[in-house]
């Protein structure tokens, strides 16, 4: 539920605004000076602050100045002679202003218009830094009897809200799956938000998911909004959660549990509505034999189980597969249209793919660059271990080679190598960069580049 803060010195007006914002269905929050508005910000977590600016102790732009680390947005209430104030404190960050004697229905409209805009800001923000349009579409590419069947399953369940927990080797579509899921039930018009728990490092996971107030720990200068709160009414999809370590699985156990949270550094329970899809490759019954993985949480996630079988049990997709690649990267490198022949259909369907679906793309779109003319033929198919060898680091790929190679060839080199690692490494990025001896900033920077 969304929380408003009032910060007015008048008492009949602020009780008035609380009993009229609290029928709307808002929680709602109150100050009677400015002091108190910047304790009230600091400790809880609102949406929507309404702010008189003549108020005592601490004048209201200095508040609107406070509330810009706060993640809240403002609107000003105004007498009509600070009217030039007003748009003034627009200019540093308030959302509108409103003239005294207020009109609540005036009010009620500017509060909604304020939380849309909030909740397509967050949406845009997850959008840029998911990269979300590179999993489009979320068609399942499959005419595989266990496949179909898969998706069928994934489709009934998609309508209710239980918790749902993909099994699968690496590269099978865990999170292809979890999308369609997603985009096929009722919270579709909300976020869905991808963690990747494998992929960031433990001691920063934590922020990432829950958030942090300021001054949680060195370095945090402002409040944080972490991905479960992104997710409110939306989906959480928690990829390579057998990952998790056990203080981290117990705090997720809780927010299934009591739908809340609380923000590193913070006292404030945060509710949400959201509902988790969950992914591992590993075998996490044996994880739990082992005590490395939460007996009670592996139940409440796997309400709904759904196992995807691996490429090779599945081989008649392959072609299907490999003609939906094919296309995607004509377009995206800009050479073709291409055909794949009879002979690279064979050396395709003749091997394992240890990598899955993922490896697949990867061989594709390296036959797309090395094809010369309109046809893909065997030698174009080039299949490279999953397992980068210890000697391989971008840094002594010879310089000489990439001119040499121009520059798509540049691109299969690096790229490739960048790929086998994440495979590998299942996606760790500070792994990869220790095994391919480069920083982790130099790493980051490849994998945008080459749009890995």
């Amino acid at each position: 539920m969304d929380s408003i803060l009032i910060v007015e010195d008048k008492d009949s007006l602020r009780e008035m605004l609380i009993d009229f914002l609290k029928k709307e269905g808002f929680e709602v929050g109150s100050a009677k000076d400015g002091k108190e508005a910047i304790e009230k910000l600091r400790g809880g977590r609102f949406s929507v602050m309404l702010l008189d600016l003549k108020i005592p102790k601490v004048n209201g732009m200095q508040v609107l100045k406070e509330s810009s680390s706060e993640e809240v947005t403002t609107i000003i209430m105004t007498a009509y002679g600070t009217i030039e104030t007003a748009v003034e404190a627009m200019k540093l960050g308030a959302f509108d202003f409103i003239s005294k004697p207020v009109d609540l229905d005036h009010i009620i409209l500017l509060i909604r218009r304020a939380l849309e805009q909030k909740r397509i800001v967050r949406e845009n923000i997850l959008l840029k830094t998911e990269f979300a349009d590179r999993f489009q579409p979320t068609e399942i590419i499959s005419k595989s009897k266990s496949m179909v069947e898969v998706a069928a399953l994934a489709q009934r369940v998609a309508a209710s809200t239980s918790n749902v927990l993909i099994l699968g080797e690496s590269g099978t579509g865990k999170e292809l799956f979890a999308r369609s899921i997603h985009s096929m039930s009722p919270r579709k018009d909300y976020p869905f938000v991808p963690i990747n728990c494998a992929a960031i490092p433990k001691d920063l996971l934590e922020n990432e998911l829950f958030g942090s107030e300021r001054g949680a720990f060195t370095g945090a200068v402002r409040k944080k909004i972490g991905k479960f709160e992104f997710a409110d009414r939306g989906t959480v999809f928690l990829d390579e959660i057998g990952d998790l370590n056990l203080s981290l699985q117990a705090k997720i156990l809780r927010v299934i549990q009591e739908k809340s949270f609380e923000r590193l550094g913070g006292t404030k329970n945060i509710n949400v509505d959201l509902r988790i899809i969950a992914a591992s490759n590993k075998d996490l019954k044996a994880a739990i034999g082992k005590g490395n993985f939460r007996d009670d949480l592996y139940y409440r996630l796997s309400v709904f189980p759904i196992l995807l079988p691996p490429l090779r049990e599945r081989k008649e997709d392959i072609p299907l597969l490999a003609s939906y690649f094919i296309q995607k990267y004509t377009k995206e490198i800009k050479k073709g249209p291409f055909e794949l022949s009879d002979e690279a259909k064979k050396v395709l369907l003749s091997y394992d793919w240890p990598g899955n679906v993922r490896e697949l793309e990867n061989t594709i779109e390296r036959a797309i660059i090395l094809c010369d003319g309109r046809k893909i033929l065997s030698k174009h198919i080039v299949i490279s271990p999953v397992t980068p060898t210890p000697s391989i680091s971008l840094s002594n790929i010879p310089k000489d080679n990439l001119r040499a190679a121009g520059r798509w060839g540049a691109r299969v080199t690096e790229s490739q190598v960048i790929k086998d690692a994440l495979i590998e490494y299942r996606g760790n990025k500070t792994k990869v960069a220790k095994a391919l001896k480069v920083s982790y900033k130099t790493l980051l920077e490849k994998i945008k580049e080459y749009k890995i």
